[in-house]
């Protein structure tokens, strides 16, 4: 995992000031640059950069988004902007084994901005509260600070952030440790490969390469639009 050299970094969606490159290793074979912005607690992947970092980089960047946990926070403006064309994102909703999570997407397939949170939904290293937890939650705390958008929600009354959709979650010890481990176990698989199964894995990430013409969403797989609803 490295640092790359602070020239022409892409602007933040949300805040507009530059991001931190970060290089990760590729799933097959190489590496691949995420965008980062600390401020603003949100990652940019170009069009199927999240499916394709490989186990270990994945619990590489999860250190390095929990080392970055009580860093004070930007909330996202309601709108935000591609880093590569400047059009305007669109919410879009996915789902997962552990629960839906939320991200905005550019509709000229540039790739999509997702908040630290909303990534680790993604992967697993955060469980979405059942309802019980959160009527139990709702009675001790009231309202708290969006994962996703850093909106205000009230539990008490909402079941989701109105902001931006994303669910009510909790970083859970217990996911958190299984997710560790699922990766690491991947991990240690991926690195005792054979040469001619390597082989057939770089024909088929080349053959996908060839055919990311297709229009499909950011995250890999058929987005789900979503409208901004309106504040209560």
């Amino acid at each position: 995992m490295n640092d790359l050299p602070q020239t022409g970094l892409s602007a933040c969606p949300s805040c507009t000031q530059p991001m931190t490159r970060l290089e990760l290793p590729h799933r097959i074979f190489g590496t691949l640059v995420l965008d980062l912005c600390f401020p603003c607690q949100g990652i940019w992947f170009d069009q199927y950069e999240s499916v394709q970092i490989n186990p270990g980089g994945i619990i590489d960047l999860f250190k390095l988004i929990h080392a970055h946990r009580s860093d004070q926070r930007q909330p996202h403006p309601a709108i935000l902007r591609c880093p590569r064309c400047r059009d305007k994102l669109f919410a879009g909703l996915d789902v997962v084994r552990s629960g839906r999570f939320t991200y905005h997407r550019c509709l000229q397939n540039h790739g999509r901005f997702t908040s630290f949170a909303q990534f680790m939904i993604e992967k697993g290293f955060v469980r979405q509260l059942a309802p019980a937890e959160i009527t139990a939650l709702a009675a001790r705390i009231g309202t708290f600070h969006c994962t996703g958008c850093g909106a205000p929600v009230d539990i008490r009354t909402q079941a989701s952030c109105n902001n931006c959709g994303s669910p009510i979650s909790i970083l859970d010890a217990e996911a958190v440790e299984k997710a560790l481990a699922d990766y690491q176990q991947k991990e240690s698989k991926r690195t005792r490969l054979d040469p001619e199964t390597l082989a057939d894995s770089i024909l088929a990430i080349e053959k996908q390469r060839s055919q990311q013409s297709a229009p499909l969403g950011c995250a890999g797989r058929r987005p789900v639009s979503i409208g901004r609803r309106a504040r209560s």
